[in-house]
């Protein structure tokens, strides 16, 4: 089975979803909080800070936002914050995630993405730890998890462009 189809699919229906933005400093999804909404990032940067700690920047077009929250039936687990201008497509979760097939396919291979990735990482960490790497070496390798868990790497592919976590 070929994703680019779904995923083509899903970006073109982007353009019918509402645009909201967020200025510089304004926080766009707050942990604890239940919002039922994907936000999709059409351009900016934003910080998602977890426990008042930055893991990650994103500015990717395309990340997804909130697709945890929406298919655990949980809370938002981290703060999203504009660091510049952002826009986002604003999508209720379930009508999206239960009535389109080509979203629900978009966000499961972004998630499969992202732990397949965080598992190359784990094994990387492993083996280092194995070899007595140093502290240094191994939290490079705790960074680049938390990276590649974060919706940093949270697109696979906007305008027509395959997103790689390690370009």
């Amino acid at each position: 089975m070929h994703l680019m189809p779904a995923t083509e699919v899903f970006q073109s229906r982007l353009g019918a979803l509402p645009v909201a933005t967020y200025e510089a400093g304004e926080t766009v999804l707050s942990a604890g909080s239940t919002t039922g909404q994907l936000l999709i990032l059409k351009a900016g940067k934003v910080s998602i800070l977890k426990e008042n700690v930055e893991i990650a920047k994103v500015a990717e077009p395309g990340a997804v936002f909130g697709e945890l929250s929406a298919l655990l039936n949980q809370p938002h687990a981290a703060d999203v914050c504009a660091l510049e201008a952002s826009q986002f497509h604003i999508a209720e979760a379930a009508p999206l995630i239960g009535d389109d097939p080509a979203a629900l396919l978009y966000i499961a291979s972004v998630l499969a993405r992202r732990l397949d990735s965080a598992n190359q990482a784990l094994i990387e960490l492993k083996r280092q730890v194995q070899a007595g790497q140093t502290r240094s070496e191994t939290m490079q390798t705790i960074k680049k998890m938390e990276m590649l868990l974060s919706p940093a790497t949270a697109s696979l592919v906007y305008a027509g462009y395959p997103y790689d976590p390690y370009a």
